[in-house]
C-alpha cells in the first residue's frame, strides 16, 4: 500500500508534467492525499483527468458567483483553487451552485479544506450524491463506487450553522448526571492538596 506522502509528492510532480504551475500542483498534492485519506478515489480519478487534459478543453473560472454555468466543462482544480482563494467571500453567499463539473471528485478535497478555514460544516450535492465536509477532519459519502466520475451535470454548494445536535434539556441532564463526579472541598482536602503546607522562604 503507498503511502501518504508517496500519494502526495507523486500527484503533486505529475501535476506539473500535466501542465500546471508548481503553486497549483502543490495543492493538487495535498489534496489527492486528503481524499486517499478520507477513502475516496482520489489517484485513479487525476489519473483520468489528465488523460482528458491533454485533449479536451475544460473551462477556466476565475470569479466565483451565486450560480456558475458552462457549455465547456470546468477544470475541478482551477474550480477549487479559486474557490478555496475566495471562501471568506463566498460563505456569506449561503448556496453556490457550479453546472457542468468535470472529474467532480477532485474538486472535493477544496471544499473540505474551505470548511476549516470558514469554521463552518459544508453539505455538497453533486448529482444524486451527498458529500457532508466537517472541517478537514472527516468527509460522509454516499459516493461508494469508488470509481472513476466523468462529469457531473449540478454542484450545489451549501454553508451550514453550527448548531448543537441536541436539546438544552439534555445538556442540562447530562450536566447534572456529571456533577456526581465532583468532590466537595473539605479541610482535609485543602491540607493536603497540592502546594499544602509549603512556606515561601524568600
Amino acid at each position: 500500500m503507498r503511502s501518504l506522502s508517496e500519494i502526495d509528492t507523486i500527484s503533486k510532480r505529475a501535476s506539473k508534467a500535466a501542465g500546471f504551475s508548481w503553486g497549483i500542483a502543490e495543492e493538487i498534492g495535498k489534496n489527492t492525499r486528503l481524499l486517499e485519506m478520507f477513502g475516496l478515489p482520489g489517484i485513479k480519478n487525476l489519473n483520468y483527468y489528465f488523460k482528458l487534459y491533454k485533449k479536451h478543453k475544460f473551462q477556466n473560472i476565475s470569479m466565483i458567483s451565486k450560480l456558475n454555468s458552462s457549455k465547456i466543462s470546468y477544470c475541478p482544480i482551477i474550480a477549487g483553487v479559486n474557490f478555496l482563494d475566495q471562501i471568506n467571500i463566498l460563505q456569506e453567499l449561503d448556496e453556490i451552485t457550479f453546472e457542468n463539473v468535470a472529474c467532480p471528485v477532485l474538486f472535493v478535497p477544496f471544499l473540505s479544506r474551505a470548511s476549516e478555514i470558514v469554521g463552518k460544516k459544508i453539505l455538497l450535492n453533486i448529482d444524486k450524491h451527498i458529500f457532508l465536509l466537517n472541517f478537514n477532519q472527516s468527509i460522509y459519502s454516499s459516493y461508494f463506487d469508488k470509481e472513476i466520475w466523468e462529469r457531473a451535470e449540478k454542484l450545489k454548494i451549501s454553508f451550514l450553522e453550527n448548531n448543537d445536535l441536541f436539546s438544552e434539556i439534555e445538556w442540562k441532564e447530562m450536566y447534572e448526571l456529571s456533577e456526581d463526579t465532583f468532590v466537595e472541598e473539605t479541610e482535609e482536602l485543602k491540607q493536603t492538596s497540592a502546594g499544602a503546607g509549603l512556606t515561601d522562604n524568600d
